[in-house]
């Protein structure tokens, strides 16, 4: 962690020295509030939480900080828990909330058990991606909480300055992500870990659903209860309510291909045909009953009996309509329920509800009633972790000719030259039984220019005193190997079989030297993806000690179709990726990139989005270690493709 300025930590003394012992507007950074493993039921099978931003302890409690801060409104009046109440079920009782410059347009969603669907869109209009995308846009809605940067409004960066000048912010920051950097996808990614954290299965349906499965009567269910879920699970042809088509037990999440509920109304007047994202049915009611506020997005039914009316009676002329709302052949729904089975049917509802969403302190305000956050127990200032950097990268596949040959591209950044080595081997792979082998590799090494650096044959032409008895000696004499002092830049090394030949073979590129001011920024490989023993697989190593070095951000693209536009034909049509672990487990698996709102999110931050949607790309973090990644094609398609590696810290 990189150490604090003097005054900074003279503040923070002074502050653990006034509240060392309150409790209120008190967080201690070496009892963190647990989080990240609180476990779940076995039955509930959904989980949204994203590799690229797993919930921890660290993250959500800065994300817990920022939900509730009111600082994060341009006027220090509203916070994202002013519209999502803890003691509403992180909902509001109003149906509309009260934002810096009016009211909402739509009725504020509940957030427990946020993680637990598949949904994941986000807002009743599913507008935002994800969940990280979802928590930074009240921030800069004009009426909400007005960081929007139109009409006079400050814009997001100007909260972010804003953040810079609260000291604990930094503090927190650095203690979260290794350094004091604040940015909108550092804010993001913390409210979203502590919004997927918020979570309820300590209901009266849970105490049930623990003993049998949902068809089964429950032991600990009254028989109105019981009745009510049974009219829950059946479809309304059979004499149920229908309502399990939509609002999937035993999460109760709502399916994403849901349509229209024929609740089109909207708030101020005029109608809203786009609401198709309820949130779970869980907490409808608090524990003793009393109900967290108005339902639908315009908060049009202040009761349940109004809303099993409502659906018992689909109201006519909605396009948008779920056709699950409609008869088989047409016309609209009647449920056709007695009074007692409407009755039975909310009392199930009712059941759904727990007891520590409402009071567990971790979802708490953090904030003390003057408005004040100290932090106590703060780690040791020293030296900020060095997030872990790539050393080297290897790729195993099969070498052609021409445009076909292995050609594998790095840059180095920084401002001193970094000793680099490269190897090809083919013969030696032997002793791993494989066929084909490329039988005597030829490296070359060139600038970004084309112009040719190094070339090398047989390993013993040339360096054999640098080589001989270090880990990099080959285990065949025909094989390749150069050693290179390169300045910073971009680098091309190209293995091919002497005489044209062709066969299997294996391109290492390795860091020889591991300063921090020099790095290997990206790695990359280009050849034939064939199928089976064919298939490119790029191993890749960041370096570093894993209690000293943080983890790093890593983007790894497989791509294809795109690499048309340099003039290359036979191309790998449909690429696909895995990403292993040292152990050979499968971390991510990805087809296209855009499958995986959050990954696809950070790639087109970071200017990494394939151009061709068929193309693969994975986003995430990665601590210290071997990993592989594995570049092949859908339904065992071959063709010229690549496999990049980069290193976005």
């Amino acid at each position: 962690m990189r150490s604090l300025p003097l005054a900074l930590a003279a503040f923070l003394a002074s502050q653990v020295a006034a509240q060392l012992h309150a409790q209120e507007g008190v967080i201690d950074l070496a009892n963190l509030e647990n989080y990240a493993n609180q476990g779940k039921p076995p039955y509930i099978q959904k989980d949204n939480n994203p590799a690229v931003n797993q919930i921890s302890n660290a993250g959500a409690t800065l994300g817990r900080v920022l939900f509730y801060d009111k600082r994060l409104s341009r006027s220090n009046t509203v916070s994202c828990s002013s519209c999502h109440q803890q003691a509403h079920a992180f909902s509001d009782s109003s149906i509309a909330s009260l934002g810096v410059a009016g009211t909402t347009g739509r009725h504020s969603t509940r957030l427990p058990n946020a993680r637990f669907g598949t949904e994941l869109h986000f807002f009743w209009d599913e507008r935002a991606d994800t969940l990280e995308d979802q928590s930074t846009q009240p921030i800069q809605n004009a009426i909400e909480m007005g960081f929007s940067g139109t009409n006079g409004d400050p814009a997001f960066s100007d909260l972010v300055s804003k953040l810079n000048a609260i000291p604990e912010y930094p503090v927190l920051f650095n203690f979260v992500f290794g350094s004091p950097a604040i940015d909108e996808t550092r804010i993001q990614n913390a409210i979203a870990q502590f919004v997927r954290s918020i979570q309820s299965f300590d209901s009266k349906y849970d105490a049930g659903r623990a003993v049998v499965p949902d068809p089964q009567p429950f032991p600990n269910f009254t028989a109105s209860e019981n009745n009510g879920k049974q009219l829950f699970l059946r479809p309304a042809n059979q004499g149920g309510a229908g309502c399990a088509g939509c609002h999937r037990p035993p999460e109760f999440d709502i399916d994403p291909n849901s349509g229209n509920n024929a609740v089109i109304a909207a708030i101020g007047g005029g109608s809203d045909l786009s609401n198709t994202r309820s949130p779970s049915l869980r907490n409808l009611a608090n524990a003793s009953g009393q109900l967290n506020g108005p339902f639908m997005h315009n908060g049009n039914f202040t009761t349940l009996t109004q809303v099993i009316n409502h659906y018992d009676a689909i109201p006519a002329d909605n396009p948008n309509l779920d056709p699950r709302l409609q008869r088989p052949g047409g016309g609209l729904q009647r449920l056709n329920l007695t009074p007692q089975d409407k009755a039975d049917l909310e009392a199930f509802l009712l059941t759904l509800s727990g007891n520590a969403v409402y009071t567990e302190r971790k979802w708490s305000n953090p904030f003390s009633a003057a408005g004040t956050i100290t932090l106590i127990n703060l780690p040791t200032p020293g030296p900020s972790p060095t997030p872990a950097q790539p050393l080297n990268i290897s790729t195993r596949l099969g070498v052609g000719t021409g445009a076909n040959a292995m050609i594998g591209g790095f840059i180095i950044t920084g401002n001193t030259s970094k000793s680099i080595l490269v190897r090809g081997l083919g013969p030696s792979l032997s002793n791993f039984g494989l066929p084909g082998l490329l039988n005597d590799p030829v490296l070359e090494l060139r600038a970004a220019n084309g112009a040719l650096l190094f070339q090398n044959d047989n390993w013993k032409d040339a360096q054999q005193s640098q080589i001989q008895g270090t880990p990099y000696q080959p285990g065949d004499d025909r094989e390749a190997v150069i050693i290179a002092a390169l300045a910073p830049g971009a680098y091309t090394a190209i293995l091919t079989g002497r005489n044209q030949a062709t066969g299997l073979g294996l391109l290492e590129i390795y860091s020889l030297d591991q300063a921090v001011e020099t790095q290997l920024a990206n790695l990359s490989t280009r050849g034939v993806v064939g199928a089976q023993n064919n298939v490119m697989i790029g191993g890749f190593i960041l370096g570093g000690n894993p209690s000293q070095t943080g983890n790093t951000r890593v983007a790894v693209r497989g791509l294809g179709p795109s690499l048309s536009q340099f003039g290359l034909s036979n191309l790998l049509a449909d690429p696909t990726l895995e990403l292993h672990d040292a152990n050979g487990g499968t971390l991510i698996t990805n087809d296209n990139w855009a499958d995986d709102p959050t990954s696809a999110a950070l790639l087109t931050a970071n200017g990494l989005a394939p151009s061709n949607s068929n193309e693969s790309a994975i986003f995430t973090t990665l601590a210290p270690g071997p990993f592989t990644a594995i570049l092949a094609g859908k339904n065992g398609g071959t063709g010229l493709g690549i496999i990049e590696v980069y290193n976005l810290r």
